[in-house]
């Protein structure tokens, strides 16, 4: 079942075209990455999900209706630009904003102290914010944007000036909380972290939604009948051998062990024995270490789908 769909929604500010006719459908139970480029329109149809600012056209629904701003208290909503009150205390402001989420008192700082104790900063609950990290202050935002338990929870650029570590933390934590059932939503520009805790994605670029799908699935089809083989002997050789059956190579440097990898994509790959073909002539040409299927990264699919997209307008 799908928590969010996004119908056909566009939205312009002045002579600025923010989205485009965007739609999608954000599946309960997994993680969902929103990607794009800076300025692409992520953050207005996040906005738009909150009730922040409303479509020009389009419509949200919502858990099978139509969204409502009552709506809005089921989602947990984490922007990229985040404040809090620096001169309040730091557990004194979180319990504040968990009893505007409807937690009694009792129960906020028993979570609290909870998460705190998690994200190793219990020893700041009497510290006052302005004493705070910027990585610190985000652990503090992230634990308030959860701790309600929201049906859909919305990461704006969650890893934003976190170091390797804590990156690592939040991630963990993202997917436990998805593996509890949670729906999240996370944006983002940066590829790296979306191949570890991303399900399905929706690339929007310029305004528009590019490409929409499941992860893994979008990775083999963007480089259908492309294979990696690893090898030790004379490449040059090797693209001689292949070159009536494969084409687009790509070779990396010896490793350690002098041994070179190769990419290539099999020009007759709808033949059934293509691959058998390339296999044979490889073996006779150098030896052959490893072999196998090519899986495009993000950032592969990211670059791939910009170019198409830009080519096509």
């Amino acid at each position: 079942m799908d928590i969010l769909q996004v119908e056909n929604v566009s939205k312009a500010y002045a002579s600025h075209l923010a989205l485009d006719d965007v739609s999608l459908s954000v599946p309960e139970g997994q993680v969902y990455g929103l990607l794009g480029p800076n300025g692409a329109g992520k953050t207005t149809l996040i906005r738009i999900i909150n009730h922040i600012t409303a479509p020009d056209s389009g419509i949200v629904m919502f858990d099978g209706h139509r969204m409502t701003q009552d709506d809005v208290e089921m989602i947990g909503y984490l922007p990229e630009e985040r404040g809090l009150y620096k001169k309040m205390k730091v557990g004194e402001q979180a319990v504040f904003f968990a009893r505007l989420k409807g937690l009694s008192k009792a129960d906020a700082v028993r979570e609290l102290r909870r998460w705190f104790e998690r994200f190793d900063i219990l020893g700041w609950w009497d510290k006052k914010v302005e004493e705070l990290s910027k990585g610190m202050a985000q652990k503090v935002q992230f634990i308030v944007t959860v701790l309600h338990r929201p049906k859909l929870l919305i990461f704006d650029e969650p890893f934003s000036g976190f170091d390797p570590i804590n990156a690592n933390l939040l991630k963990e934590e993202i997917l436990k909380l998805r593996d509890e059932g949670s729906t999240i939503i996370f944006s983002t520009h940066n590829m790296n972290s979306v191949e570890e805790i991303c399900d399905n994605i929706t690339l929007i670029n310029k305004s528009r939604n590019i490409l929409s799908g499941n992860v893994e699935e979008l990775r083999r089809r963007f480089f259908a009948d492309r294979y990696d083989l690893t090898f030790a002997g004379d490449g040059r050789l090797l693209m001689e051998r292949l070159l009536p059956f494969a084409g687009e190579f790509k070779i990396l440097d010896p490793d350690s062990r002098g041994r070179s990898r190769i990419s290539f994509h099999v020009t007759e790959g709808s033949k059934p024995d293509a691959v058998r073909r390339v296999l044979a002539e490889a073996n006779d040409a150098v030896n052959v270490v490893g072999f196998g299927e090519s899986i495009a990264s993000m950032n592969d699919i990211f670059i791939r789908a910009v170019e198409e997209d830009s080519a096509n307008r």
